[in-house]
């Protein structure tokens, strides 16, 4: 099993999904995507590639180079890997179900071109789109047998997916890394475009299904109930969002009162401290401290509120700091530093609502200081439009003096808008269900099904345009 939807389609998806990455990313020049065929097979098929002209204004479609890739593509055997051949990266993203980077090429070990005709390619990310097995039925298939690699052992064995397809974006040299944000970025709209096949997969599944079984009301609630499950899902993607844009604007008023006060960021001195103090803990490369070293930067990157960041620092950082002060022993100074340090670093969650910073700040009035720390600092765990509400008119307020306002309130306003309309097609959906099982009109039906597909269009433009700015 695997996505098997119309042709013209999976293209327009497909490059819906390069163009949204290549406007987004600056860097990005070229994008591809190939189509993971059903199992044991994986026929990796190359479906469509975009090129950004200079300017950045016209994408350039087609298949023009040769490559074993394009169709009618290649079987898991031949890219697959194998001592007898060149590492693919194909291979292990379709395998280990990860990405690839190719921020060196003349070092990527997977660049097939630099360990048969010594030429590098170029630099490039890929990223393995995967659904998960549940969604594509495959329980309903006990016996479906899949591939195995070059050991023996069955692939995807353990795992909750399944790969789709692989997207493959090209980028300007030196700008690409491992884990940077662009990484992130493709990894998250690879998601979306898992979401987009399946879709695409679940409505041409249910109009086979009305062509064979005709009235057959059963199996018209089991789809509509697909497109609900999706309602909800995309609903969850929008409150993520919100809590996003909150903790940005968290952070630019902690910039704001510290540079009212003359200070650094106190979190990050406790960080550049905890660093130091195990860079003179040893010598020589340690995989226990580097990793240390990596968590506690990593949290840097984080944006999570107070109660939420406290747990991640006692569960990421103050354990392994038990684990290693123990084995390493250090004297009773450095182990005395070290916890009034992480002591700072909890302390700091808290800096941009500390009663006595907030009361020597004079950007603002004292109401609306009290009200727009009050909402910041909230833990919210449930969309609050209320909530929302009052966000999005605080910062219409001239007195509030925090950079990119503006921004952030068009930027709540959309989301505010987008979560409405995805209320009102889980909704609509409920109401369909309903009119199916006790069998409404036709007319009524037809006019509901146009609206859903209206709010998962309106959805997939709001994500291209909230990338782009």
């Amino acid at each position: 099993m695997s996505i098997e939807i119309e042709g013209s389609a999976l293209v327009k998806a497909c490059r819906d999904m390069i163009e949204t990455v290549l406007f987004c990313l600056p860097n990005a020049y070229k994008g591809t995507i190939y189509r993971i065929g059903k199992p044991p097979d994986l026929v990796a098929e190359r479906i469509t590639s975009g090129v950004m002209d200079r300017e950045r204004n016209t994408i350039s479609w087609g298949l023009p180079e040769l490559s074993e890739y394009n169709p009618p593509g290649k079987a898991w055997n031949d890219y697959r890997d194998d001592p007898s051949r060149p590492l693919e990266a194909m291979g292990w993203c379709v395998e280990k179900q990860k990405s690839w980077t190719a921020e060196d090429p003349v070092r990527d070990q997977r660049s097939v071109r630099l360990q048969v005709e010594g030429i590098y390619e170029d630099y490039h990310h890929m990223e393995p789109v995967l659904v998960h097995k549940s969604d594509l039925h495959l329980d309903l298939y006990p016996a479906m047998e899949f591939p195995r690699n070059y050991n023996g052992s069955v692939i995807w064995k353990d795992s909750e997916y399944v790969v789709v397809a692989v997207i493959k974006i090209h980028f300007k040299p030196q700008t690409i890394t491992i884990g940077s944000p662009e990484t992130k970025v493709i990894k998250r709209l690879s998601r979306s475009l898992g979401t987009e096949l399946l879709s695409y997969q679940l409505r041409q599944d249910s109009m086979n299904a009305i062509q064979q079984l005709a009235k057959d009301r059963l199996n018209a609630c089991n789809i509509l109930a697909d497109s609900l499950r999706n309602a909800i899902t995309k609903s969850g993607l929008i409150f993520s969002l919100v809590k996003l844009e909150i903790s940005r604007l968290r952070d630019l008023w902690e910039e704001t009162l510290l540079k009212d006060r003359g200070e650094k960021s106190r979190k990050r001195e406790a960080i550049r401290n905890l660093n130091e103090t195990l860079e003179e803990m040893t010598e020589e490369w340690d995989p226990t401290c580097r990793e240390l070293i990596n968590v506690q930067n990593r949290f840097l990157e984080l944006t999570l509120s107070p109660e939420k960041a406290e747990n991640w620092i006692e569960m990421q950082i103050v354990c392994r700091w038990k684990v290693l002060l123990d084995k390493r022993a250090p004297s009773e100074d450095m182990r005395r530093g070290v916890w009034e340090n992480l002591k700072r670093l909890k302390d700091s969650l808290r800096f941009g609502q500390d009663p006595e910073i907030v009361a020597s700040y004079c950007g603002m009035p004292e109401d609306l200081k009290r009200e727009w720390v009050r909402l910041l600092y909230k833990d919210y765990d449930h969309y609050s439009a209320p909530m929302l509400d009052r966000m999005i008119d605080l910062l219409s307020r001239k007195e509030l003096s925090i950079p990119s306002k503006e921004k952030s309130r068009k930027t709540l306003i959309q989301l505010k808008a987008l979560a409405e309309t995805m209320n009102q097609l889980e909704h609509n959906t409920n109401f369909l269900l309903r009119q199916v099982l006790n069998g409404g009109s036709n007319g009524l039906i037809n006019d509901l099904l146009n609206n859903i597909s209206s709010a998962d269009k309106e959805y997939s433009d709001y994500l291209k345009n909230a990338y782009v700015s």
